[in-house]
């Protein structure tokens, strides 16, 4: 069973995934495998500084993420170079991990962008971590330090939560206590890994 876990950032989208493992399911995650495609010593950083200079490296080599935020973040033809060099290599070693995760197994995909990427109806079901914008906010604030104004752009730049929501199949409200939360998950896993139902 294919299962999209997705969230608006600061939604707990990573405190889900973390329960998910925790009861069994196989998580792959789409930001750690795009950091390992361009990590130090791979071809996947060696193309993307072919393709756009060397000034995107760290002193001791590594890809400057700042930098090439920087560089991407407001040059829509940049951020379409980077992804199709980027894209390629974590789709491959998704594969990778998805062929080799136990036979029967609950593979959980967790992408941020999934509302984004249009990819849905490549999952079996689409999880979706449900907060209040406000939430978001006051969580991005208290917990990451953000200004207002970095919170707000951030989530502009996603997908509105009508939008996640559009494309849920399973939806984890995490506006309560972690207990409350992990009820929920657990609830929702036994629901993707229970008999189908008529």
């Amino acid at each position: 069973m294919r299962v999209g876990l997705t969230g608006g950032v600061a939604s707990g989208k990573s405190t889900v995934a973390a329960m998910l493992a925790e009861l069994g399911a196989v998580v792959i995650d789409a930001d750690a495998i795009a950091r390992e495609v361009v990590a130090k010593g791979t071809p996947g950083l060696d193309a993307v500084v072919a393709e756009f200079g060397t000034e995107l490296l760290t002193a001791d080599g590594k890809l400057d993420r700042p930098a090439m935020g920087r560089l991407v973040f407001g040059d829509e033809d940049a951020r379409r170079r980077l992804e199709g060099i980027v894209h390629p290599l974590v789709f491959e070693r998704y594969a990778e991990l998805e062929a080799s995760a136990p036979e029967g197994a609950l593979v959980v995909h967790d992408i941020p962008l999934l509302a984004e990427s249009g990819r849905t109806e490549d999952f079996d079901a689409v999880v979706v971590v449900d907060v209040p914008r406000e939430l978001q906010v006051e969580r991005m604030l208290r917990d990451r330090g953000w200004t207002l104004e970095d919170a707000e752009s951030r989530i502009a730049a996603q997908a509105t939560r009508e939008q996640r929501l559009a494309i849920a199949t399973h939806v984890v409200e995490n506006t309560g206590t972690l207990e409350d939360l992990r009820s929920r998950v657990a609830e929702v896993h036994a629901e993707l890994t229970g008999p189908p139902t008529a």
